[in-house]
């Protein structure tokens, strides 16, 4: 830093006196230039020519001289970008929310709803560092106490967003490394804490996250990419610069001896990503798992559509848009489709599952950073099981959202937020049932 200082200002220096000799040469030269025979009659002219040349002489050297600073600068400048010092960053994220839920009763039971309002946290303290400035190693620290209201409700379809209880005790909830392989590829680990949707791009990013994206998890992501966490490796290739290719592998048993990390339960993601206009971009996505149905979002039968069954093999395959109207409004909507067989249940039954979802984001509404967000969909459901009628969703729920996310400071957010599931379960039997929330999410 010093010696760029250094040669900054000596760059300043030589400007300066280049600028000066360039603006009095002129000066001194016209009055001579109008009386040439004075130079052959006075020693003193003679004298004052030859200091006119050397003057000449030493505005042409610095001249050079300014072109060798320059590029000594560039040199310079190069070498302190390449030169790096490892680090630790500090990140911390701190939510409280106020949620209170309400209906007729629980879904698929004679009990009612115990309609409440519930204040809760959760706290992440993250240590970002990097070693050659082009990588990252995160460890993650977690303590939480939001309840998941399907306890409450009878129905994972009203889970939060940003839901888990741990009784507010510090863990390591997540440990990633990524770093690049190229100018185009990234490798990312998971020691900790994966899960498929981590290893892929997001089409919808203003609802993608638990902090400042939708408050339910239906309305984060397609539910079909939240089959499977733990321990995971990913592969991010930019095809070109409209194209990315994704890969992902997560296993829940990766640190069991006696399983190891191709034991059930685990997942796989394969995700193309396209941008073919600056307003525009698609995703096609295709996963497999093994035992891992149970994203949160959908009925109970989706979780296992086979009554108990030990060895559920599910192939998904999703599609998701995203389109920009104007610099204000972008519509995005997804589908989802989960095939699942059981592989050990006589004759192998299979089930089809079913999610779709229009989502609608009105940006920098109120002040610039904040945003408006809706989302209308049917969470997962069981459209087709070739085990028994019985175990097909024989209605529909719908899923209405909306929220608003208030950027009041650069740390500060608020997001009031509503969502309604209408005949929850899949079942016309069941009334409504309502959800809302406030959540404040401070970002240090």
């Amino acid at each position: 830093m010093l010696a760029s200082t250094y040669w900054r200002q000596f760059r300043l220096i030589s400007l300066i006196i280049s600028c000066t000799l360039s603006s009095i040469t002129p000066a001194i030269a016209t009055p001579i230039a109008d009386k040439p025979n004075n130079f052959s009659e006075s020693n003193a002219d003679n004298h004052a020519l030859s200091k006119i040349t050397s003057v000449s002489e030493l505005s042409a050297e610095l001249k050079t001289l300014e072109k060798r600073v320059t590029l000594l600068e560039t040199n310079l400048a190069a070498l302190e970008t390449q030169q790096f010092s490892p680090h630790v960053e500090l990140e911390a994220e701190a939510i409280f929310a106020v949620t209170g839920f309400a209906g007729e009763k629980r879904a698929n039971s004679s009990k009612p709803i115990n309609e409440n309002l519930v204040l809760s946290d959760r706290v992440r303290l993250s240590f970002v560092s990097s070693f050659t400035g082009k990588e990252k190693l995160e460890v993650r620290l977690q303590a939480r106490n939001t309840p998941a209201l399907e306890d409450v409700t009878g129905t994972q379809m009203t889970n939060l967003g940003f839901d888990g209880d741990d009784e507010n005790e510090v863990e390591v909830d997540e440990l990633e490394y990524r770093f690049p392989l190229g100018k185009r590829t990234r490798m990312t680990f998971y020691g900790l804490g994966g899960g498929l949707g981590d290893f892929v791009p997001s089409v919808n990013p203003l609802f993608s996250g638990s902090g400042d994206g939708s408050i339910s998890t239906f309305g984060r992501e397609n539910p079909i990419r939240r089959q499977g966490s733990g321990v995971g490796i990913g592969i991010s290739h930019n095809l070109n610069k409209a194209l990315n290719l994704s890969l992902g592998y997560i296993s829940s048993n990766a640190a069991n001896s006696e399983k190891g990390i191709f034991a059930s339960p685990y997942g796989a993601i394969a995700q193309l990503t396209l941008e073919p206009t600056k307003t525009t971009e698609l995703s096609l996505t295709y996963i497999h798992s093994h035992n891992n149905l149970k994203t949160g979002t959908g009925s109970e039968l989706t979780s296992d559509p086979f009554d108990e069954a030990d060895a559920i093999v599910a192939n998904s395959f999703g599609a998701e848009a995203a389109w920009q109207l104007s610099p204000v409004i972008t519509l995005g909507g997804r589908v989802g489709f989960i095939h699942a067989k059981a592989e050990d249940l006589p004759a192998n039954p299979n089930a089809s599952i079913f999610t779709w979802a229009v989502l609608l984001a009105l940006k920098d509404i109120g002040q610039e950073g904040s945003f408006a967000g809706f989302a209308v969909g049917q969470p997962l459901k069981v459209t087709h099981n070739s085990f028994g009628d019985g175990f097909k969703d024989k209605d529909t729920s719908l899923h209405l959202e909306a929220f608003y996310h208030f950027q009041v400071t650069d740390n500060l957010a608020i997001t009031p937020g509503f969502f309604v599931i209408t005949s929850p379960e899949h079942n016309d039997s069941n009334g409504s049932i309502y959800v809302g929330t406030v959540r404040t999410t401070f970002s240090f």
